[in-house]
């Protein structure tokens, strides 16, 4: 991304035409809400939770007044109508309601912050006797990973169910030269680097493409190559952390 950035290799996205901007934006919508509705690869989605066997109702099932039927339909109301009034909001710059333009801009502008709030208080107070799925954070600042052994390369407890408590936490910095005897490994990942460089500059490059478009009256100014110098370097920090890659689309 560092030497992308070096060489001016954004300049190639300036000849991205519509068609591939509304191909890409179409991919990674269609990538949201599969996921948001129900993955075909894994059981992550609103369909999911209507399966009573589903891990997300675990934790309450033993709950006397807990119904999975609820917390499904629940969720399924959540999801879709932050949906709904995040875009009904978002209409409101070139509606002739409230005060000003400048009111009417701020409501676009935070239209998908005031839906999250409106129908997480939704959840949290009006129907906070029905149990549903929140994210699941840890009890304080430090990695999740816990490690079995002191030599921390298996996970507690999926990988050791016969241990019973935990060795400790894997440590903040990833040992990258730690192959585990496997020298050929760098070597091996070069080609999938590749082309994992080439799957994060056009996410960057076709998002602030798409931004710029004629019709949205934007300007980015001249800061394409600080993004890709910017980008490079958090997913080389998120690495070294093991933390997910920053990309625009995220």
């Amino acid at each position: 991304m560092l030497i992308g950035a070096v060489t001016d290799l954004n300049r190639i996205i300036q000849y991205a035409t519509r068609f591939t901007d509304e191909i890409f934006a179409l991919l990674i919508s269609a990538i949201f809400i599969i996921d948001a509705l129900g993955s075909p690869f894994q059981p992550v989605g609103l369909y999911y939770y209507f399966q009573e066997d589903h891990k997300s109702h675990d934790e309450n099932e033993n709950e006397q007044d807990y119904s999975y039927i609820a917390t499904a339909l629940l969720s399924l109301v959540l999801g879709l109508g932050t949906t709904m009034v995040a875009f009904m909001l978002r209409k409101a710059k070139f509606s002739p309601f409230c005060c000003s333009a400048s009111v009417r801009s701020s409501v676009t502008d935070f239209s998908v912050t005031a839906a999250i709030l409106f129908f997480t208080v939704l959840d949290k107070v009006i129907f906070k006797n029905v149990d549903t799925e929140t994210l699941n954070v840890p009890d304080k600042f430090a990695p999740s990973f816990n490690c079995c052994t002191s030599a921390c390369d298996a996970f507690f407890p999926d990988d050791c169910p016969n241990v019973e408590v935990a060795w400790g936490r894997r440590p903040w910095i990833v040992d990258l030269f730690d192959l585990n005897g496997k020298t050929w490994v760098p070597f091996m990942a070069a080609l999938p680097a590749l082309l994992a460089f080439v799957l994060v500059f056009l996410d960057d490059g076709i998002t602030w493409h798409l931004i710029n478009h004629p019709s949205h009256k934007l300007k980015h100014g001249v800061s394409y190559n600080y993004d890709t110098i910017i980008v490079g370097f958090m997913i080389g920090v998120n690495s070294v952390l093991g933390l997910p890659w920053l990309v625009a689309a995220t």
